[in-house]
């Protein structure tokens, strides 16, 4: 103590003690090894449960590749030899290194040109059915335009079918109660049909295709009449002659021909008005050019 009275001061000096010093960051390394372990483990074994028994041989041949086969004859291990067939010089079990190239041998080049050549005509088939059946669309939809912008022609438009089927677009007159395209019992088109061929015209002049036209008839309550067959005929020719009138080329039309009641619109009821009708096809197959027309 010292005489003024002041109290001594003391300083006291801790040591930490370094027992735990020498983990540092080593644990971290351990772990990231650890994991990286175990993600290659499940890895591997989702490898081992997606891959079919084809993908695993070829993955096993890979890394062990298969060894030669055994032989008849020869010395195994290292000196082992390719076997002879029993007539000596002929190798029935090796592959001769050279090929008899005989005339009768086909070269497989030759059916890889022809496949492609096909593959290639197919394609262009395609191609072409695709155009045809956009430009049957376009025209059935300029049709149907055409009908509803012409006020005369919008109420007739009910008396239109357009549809397309195997042999090409159809266009139907059909007869409607009170509204027949011709006279009865004649082959007179009337004026509302000589309107509707007219406007078909136009659509059909759009197109290349050739047309047949098929003239229909109803079933008559006392049955099936013979008259019916020239009816039909005469009414699809009578179509026939205004369509040429209003600019489709007479060289464009394929089929002019009458089916009677033989193939009713309507089979339930072959009596009703609208199994009586004009059946206009655009062709799918190409125009015809006559002689003096060829390119």
């Amino acid at each position: 103590m010292s005489v003024s009275g002041e109290r001594p001061i003391i300083i006291k000096k801790i040591k930490k003690g370094g027992g735990a010093g020498h983990h540092g960051g080593a644990w971290k390394v351990a772990y990231a090894d650890f994991v990286t372990a175990m993600m290659a483990f499940f890895l591997l074994m989702w490898l081992i449960n997606t891959t079919s028994p084809e993908q695993k041989r070829g993955i096993a041949d890979y890394f062990a590749p298969a060894s030669v086969s055994e032989t008849t004859s020869g010395a195994g291990g290292i000196l082992a030899g390719t076997a002879l067939g029993n007539d000596g010089a002929k190798q029935n079990g090796s592959q001769s290194v050279v090929q008899d190239a005989s005339p009768d041998v086909k070269n497989p080049s030759d059916g890889k040109a022809k496949d492609g050549a096909k593959s290639q005509q197919d394609q262009q088939e395609i191609d072409k059915a695709k155009q045809e059946a956009a430009a049957f669309t376009s025209a059935a939809q300029s049709l149907r335009q055409a009908l509803q912008d012409m006020p005369e022609l919008a109420e007739l438009s009910k008396n239109i079918i357009v549809d397309q089927t195997p042999e090409g677009l159809r266009i139907q007159l059909v007869d409607q109660e009170g509204r027949s395209m011709f006279n009865e019992g004649t082959a007179v088109p009337n004026d509302r049909a000589k309107l509707l061929l007219r406007a078909i015209s136009k659509i059909i002049n759009q197109l290349p295709n050739r047309i047949s036209i098929y003239g229909h008839t109803s079933a008559s309550q006392k049955g099936k009449a013979d008259s019916d067959w020239a009816l039909s005929q005469a009414r699809a020719d009578a179509s026939r002659k205004i369509l040429q009138g209003a600019g489709v080329d007479p060289d464009r039309v394929y089929q002019v021909s009458g089916k009677a009641t033989s193939e009713p619109l309507y089979p339930d009821d072959p009596t009703l008005p609208g199994n009586r009708r004009i059946a206009i096809v655009l062709l799918r197959e190409a125009p015809v050019l006559p002689p003096d027309r060829g390119p």
